[in-house]
């Protein structure tokens, strides 16, 4: 099983762009947490994954997400090659996201993007949080 699961901020704003069929790839990195490390003490250090979205959810990402947003990933890591303008052979390792759920308060995404962070199609049913909620059903 090929599963990633992974919560942080955004290091950096989503790249957009589209392919030659007109496919929308954003592409950023997300800053990850490690709860401790054992060399430095209680000293936290991120990751900083690659992640990837294609489609429909790229333009969400690169429509709604802003260097600092908090969201959780869920997807599957990718390793793929290509050749260098040099001709060496180069790797890639990368999470393809499948689906995207933004984090924190409605108050800090606001702060984040300065306005509405509600993607304009609600995310499908049976992901994180199952069924789309309204965001009048929301506490925060």
């Amino acid at each position: 099983m090929n599963k990633v699961i992974l919560a942080g901020r955004l290091a950096r704003d989503p790249e957009m762009r589209y392919t030659t069929s007109g496919k929308a790839v954003a592409s950023f990195s997300l800053a990850v947490n490690r709860r401790f490390n054992r060399n430095a003490g209680d000293q936290q250090t991120a990751d900083f994954i690659p992640i990837v979205a294609w489609e429909k959810l790229a333009e969400i990402c690169g429509n709604n997400l802003v260097k600092g947003s908090q969201i959780l990933v869920e997807g599957r890591m990718q390793i793929r090659s290509y050749e260098a303008q040099d001709g060496s052979k180069r790797y890639v390792t990368e999470v393809v996201a499948n689906e995207i759920e933004f984090m924190g308060s409605k108050q800090q995404r606001e702060n984040t993007t300065g306005g509405s962070f509600a993607p304009a199609d609600p995310a499908p049913a049976g992901g994180f949080g199952g069924s789309p909620v309204s965001d009048d059903d929301i506490p925060f």
